[in-house]
């Protein structure tokens, strides 16, 4: 089973704006929270749709979109990336224009699939690191198997990605030697 990251992603689909929050969460008092602060936060949203999965637990909520159009549509893209232990929020901002049913399904379908992508990890490990931009191009051919999940460039380039547990270790070994290199954080998750 694969792991996610907390994270948000947005699509937008026929004027409709889809923001997908995927959580990595253990019970449900987490699953209850994230969707409270979801509502707080996106308060002008039309729709907040959601499945989970925890252990073998698992559930789906359409939030008032036609019946099956939207859980349970988010919940067979959770199966079918094997995550576990995840919660994936999809709030939708209604554009004007309907979608259909099937529509909606695939909207919802490709919002978590597309939030997935950049949270989904095999048994990894999550790094953070900050160099002297002197050093981006040698960074960057290190990591090219990495997913990038940020980069900020303000008073000097920090990188967060995440990187598969075979390659973790020869690719911190080559970032150890580049003088001016920190590493500022790395989690197996």
């Amino acid at each position: 089973m694969n792991t996610v990251i907390d994270n948000i992603n947005e699509i937008v689909i026929n004027k409709s704006r889809f923001i997908c929050l995927t959580y990595n969460i253990s019970n449900i008092n987490e699953v209850e929270a994230k969707i409270s602060e979801a509502k707080q936060k996106y308060k002008d949203a039309t729709h907040y749709c959601y499945a989970y999965i925890i252990g073998s637990l698992e559930k789906a909520s359409d939030d008032g979109e036609p019946s099956g159009t939207a859980g349970i549509p988010i919940l067979n893209v959770l199966k079918k990336e094997k995550v576990q232990n995840v919660l994936c929020i999809v709030i939708r901002y209604f554009g004007g224009i309907k979608l259909g049913s099937g529509g909606l399904v695939r909207a919802y379908s490709k919002a978590c699939k597309e939030g997935l992508i950049i949270t989904t990890l095999e048994q990894g490990y999550l790094v953070e690191i900050k160099f002297k931009y002197s050093h981006i191009k040698e960074i960057e051919y290190l990591i090219k198997d990495a997913v990038i999940i940020n980069k900020n460039f303000n008073n000097q380039p920090i990188y967060k990605f995440k990187i598969k547990s075979n390659k973790y270790k020869q690719v911190v070994e080559k970032l150890n030697l580049i003088s001016d290199v920190s590493i500022i954080e790395d989690i197996y998750i």
